[in-house]
């Protein structure tokens, strides 16, 4: 693959992705608006505190499409095709295992986890019944994650963009009827979001329709180790989505503390524009997942290491036109979710716009060096990453600074966290290009050696014990090693 076709092929499948992520994230972001408009300050709460439960569910729709879907792309280009069906078949098992728990947990438990978050007075029947339906159109949420990613992966970016983009426009659509002149409620507002997965995965029966799909379902039983690698390396992807949910708890815990309901309303506006800029990162580094882990499947170094740095250079630009707009609007942005005019909630989500999305530039870099590292199988710092960006690092900062600084060290707390975590990123980055060059090295030595035989992108080869190899040849060094 030529430089051009390469930048060319990288810059085709982030635009889409990323455009269809923008749509995608609209799934809350329509939510916000129009409760805002429709409920007040109220149901901005109870959908800010209902709003875990869907990001657990997303999470492991995501666990199971990205993983799934990277290993087979991996298995694409080895060529492996009976491979990449029983990939497919075996998370789609997975996916009906998944849906299926959520559901019976909609139908039976709905009111003890709406306590369970801390909803209480009058916004727990809202709450309760936005997480229930949430719950209930887990199938829906599941199946549509799974098959954006392995469509995506199928070499059919287009129409992944498209169907994300078809049921977002739909959903905004469906919550402005719903909750207006049908006046459904908060019930109108998630049961548009819960349609709107269910056309989603209409668009996408296109590529099995047009017979594009190269994926199809084998006959085969549940596979165990296949299982344990989709896991492995979706796990960043869950981890991403669950930490996302578990923050939100911990900071509504603390800003209830500090600032009451007003607060979590503030703090609803914040979080939910957040996640349209984070989509922003997200289809960066999903668009450059197909053809990052097809390279490497393929054995071609040269070009994983391209499109990785090509997806550095889109974040940072990305992050640095997105910080310019917040700081500039960060007033009109947030007079367009308040719709009671509340001069309090304006100050404190301003504030809150200014500080937080100081995080933006490191965020971009940790959500594309995660997924690079989960492109190319090395699933371990692709969780580390995840972990202490998501947990490890974030809960307890967001208590100490609160602490100290009140509503201003919430706020901090993020950019904080993810400059932090940028360390071990950058760390890991480090290592893999380490690694990069002894593969590399190795390779020109066992066709040096043995002409028969290349390892790169055909055996796993232990970093260990490629500096075993180093160690047990230094009379004799490595052609290409430095």
């Amino acid at each position: 693959m030529k430089k051009t076709s390469c930048l060319g092929e990288f810059m085709r499948y982030t635009s889409l992705n990323v455009l269809g992520m923008i749509g995608l994230s609209c799934y809350i972001l329509a939510d916000t608006f129009f409760i805002a408009r429709g409920l007040g300050s109220d149901g901005l709460a109870a959908l800010n505190i209902a709003i875990p439960v869907y990001s657990f569910v997303h999470g492991c729709g995501m666990m199971l499409g990205m993983g799934g879907a990277t290993k087979y792309s991996i298995f694409r280009g080895q060529k492996m095709e009976q491979e990449g069906n029983r990939i497919f078949t075996n998370t789609a098992y997975l996916v009906g295992i998944f849906a299926l728990i959520f559901v019976l947990m909609g139908l039976g438990f709905s009111g003890n986890i709406t306590s369970l978050l801390g909803a209480d007075g009058e916004i727990f029947e809202m709450t309760k019944t936005y997480l229930m339906v949430v719950l209930l159109f887990a199938p829906a949420f599941m199946t549509n994650d799974f098959l954006l990613c392995f469509v995506r992966n199928d070499g059919n970016p287009g129409l992944a963009m498209t169907a994300m983009l078809t049921g977002s426009f739909a959903n905004i659509i469906l919550d402005y009827v719903f909750i207006f002149p049908m006046k459904m409620g908060i019930f109108g507002a998630v049961f548009a979001t819960g349609l709107a997965p269910v056309i989603s995965v209409g668009v996408l029966s296109k590529h099995w329709i047009s017979r594009k799909n190269n994926f199809h379902f084998s006959p085969a039983k549940p596979d165990i180790r296949l299982t344990g690698t989709t896991f492995s390396l979706g796990i960043p992807s869950f981890i991403s989505e669950l930490a996302s949910g578990i923050v939100i708890i911990v900071f509504n815990f603390i800003i209830l503390g500090i600032r009451g309901n007003l607060g979590v309303a503030a703090y609803g506006v914040v979080t939910n524009i957040s996640l349209v800029v984070t989509s922003m990162f997200t289809g960066i580094a999903q668009g450059m997942q197909p053809i990052a882990s097809r390279s490497y499947g393929s054995g071609d170094a040269e070009n994983t290491g391209k499109i990785f740095r090509y997806a550095v250079i889109a974040l940072l630009g990305t992050a640095a036109v997105i910080y310019g707009i917040v700081f500039l609007f960060a007033s009109p942005i947030t007079s367009v979710f308040n719709s009671e005019n509340d001069m309090q909630l304006q100050k404190i989500a301003e504030e809150g716009l200014k500080l937080y999305f100081l995080a933006v530039p490191f965020v971009g870099f940790n959500i594309v060096s995660a997924m690079f590292f989960t492109s190319t199988e090395r699933a371990l710092p692709a969780q580390m990453i995840s972990v202490l960006r998501g947990l490890v690092v974030i809960i307890p900062a967001a208590f100490i600074l609160s602490a100290v600084f009140e509503m201003q060290g919430v706020w901090l707390s993020y950019p904080v966290t993810e400059d932090s975590d940028n360390i071990c990123s950058m760390c890991s980055v480090k290592e893999c290009r380490k690694e990069t060059r002894y593969r590399k090295s190795l390779n020109i030595y066992t066709e040096m050696t043995c002409p028969m035989k290349t390892w790169e992108g055909k055996e796993e080869i232990d970093l260990l014990f490629l500096f075993q190899i180093q160690k047990n040849t230094t009379d004799k060094k490595l052609p290409g090693s430095r």
